[in-house]
């Protein structure tokens, strides 16, 4: 499946993490969100979001997990948000048993998901952020499944409702 898409453009951080937040509160568990920029897009910022949706307390620092390569937060579901970052092949993905995770009870948030495409399951929602400037993002969000869809088309409702960012 091609995949319901909707663009949105976020002018701070805040924005980038309110959008996060929106969907975080869309997801349960085996949901997966594949997070796609450059360095400085706002794939954290989006995470810090999808946290909070996902029901971390507001006062949890939710950080790049770069270095740990995944960090474990606790929410209406469990949330682990992955780096991919610093992997070098499929083989380094494999030993690091990041895919083992895609299939716990929880949410999978997984930073450079576009180094690995192939290890990440179908079922997932891609968001591609990309820089305008120093403070705006445009943000590309492809539901990859009929579920996936679902939450896509549902957010893109719930924005026209509030305004005509979604294009």
């Amino acid at each position: 499946m091609n995949g319901e898409c909707v663009t949105t453009t976020t002018g701070s951080a805040e924005e980038t993490i309110a959008l996060g937040r929106r969907v975080g509160r869309a997801l349960r568990s085996g949901d997966v969100v594949a997070l796609v920029g450059r360095l400085g897009s706002g794939k954290t910022w989006f995470a810090k979001g999808l946290a909070l949706g996902l029901g971390v307390p507001d006062g949890v620092v939710v950080t790049s997990p770069s270095f740990a390569l995944v960090n474990e937060y606790e929410g209406r579901v469990p949330f682990y948000h992955m780096d991919a970052y610093r992997l070098e092949s499929k083989d380094a993905f494999v030993a690091a048993g990041l895919e083992e995770f895609f299939y716990e009870d929880g949410v999978v948030a997984m930073e450079w998901a576009d180094l690995f495409p192939e290890m990440l399951p179908e079922h997932r929602i891609e968001v591609r952020l990309e820089v305008v400037d120093e403070t705006t993002r445009r943000m590309f969000l492809t539901g990859r499944s009929n579920r996936a869809a679902e939450i896509i088309r549902a957010l893109s409702m719930e924005e026209e409702g509030r305004s005509k960012e979604w294009r």
